[in-house]
């Protein structure tokens, strides 16, 4: 069995698992955004921070990174992923089909928001995002490190993202004082 898990946050910079192959791939009908509370990574219950979530958004799409599991790992790879991206169950877990740059369509490993959870905050203005972000702190570090390393990593894989950017910005402003 093949597996193909599709990145577009934090597996962008820090899979977990050993990768045989990376595509650049992109999932049609979800929009990357920070709309989900993240109150074990990024945050704390008390003091939520964002992570990455894919919400479901008729005709938006999401370039990220299709990555291959190494093979004879495919068992103990989705143990790990379910393990890290399942921790609250905001996620959910879904197979869906991604075009590859290379003109490839495969189906990936894909966690998407839970719409229903209690942890979703879809459409929270960017202003707003910066805030969160830039005070949150969870058990892997600042919200702020989560946000420069995945917007850094889309612009070297080619693919920049405009929202990231601005919040990157933003972020870095309020930590300093601005």
């Amino acid at each position: 069995m093949t597996l193909w898990v599709f990145g577009y946050g934090s597996l962008l910079w820090n899979p977990g698992f050993e990768v045989a192959e990376t595509a650049h791939a992109t999932l049609h009908g979800y929009a990357r955004s920070f709309c989900m509370r993240s109150i074990h990574h990024r945050g704390t219950e008390t003091e939520p921070g964002l992570v990455l979530a894919l919400d479901a958004h008729p005709g938006a799409s999401c370039d990220g990174l299709a990555l291959r599991a190494m093979p004879g790992t495919e068992d103990a790879t989705l143990t790990y992923l379910r393990e890290r991206e399942l921790v609250s169950s905001a996620y959910l877990e879904k197979v869906l089909p991604v075009a590859l740059a290379d003109g490839r369509r495969i189906e990936t490993v894909t966690y998407v928001i839970d719409a229903d959870h209690g942890q979703y905050c879809g459409s929270l203005p960017l202003e707003e995002q910066a805030h969160i972000i830039a005070r949150a702190h969870g058990g892997r570090g600042p919200n702020s490190e989560y946000l420069y390393n995945t917007a850094a990593h889309l612009d070297e894989l080619g693919i920049p993202d405009a929202d990231l950017h601005w919040l990157t910005e933003r972020v870095r402003a309020l930590l300093s004082g601005g």
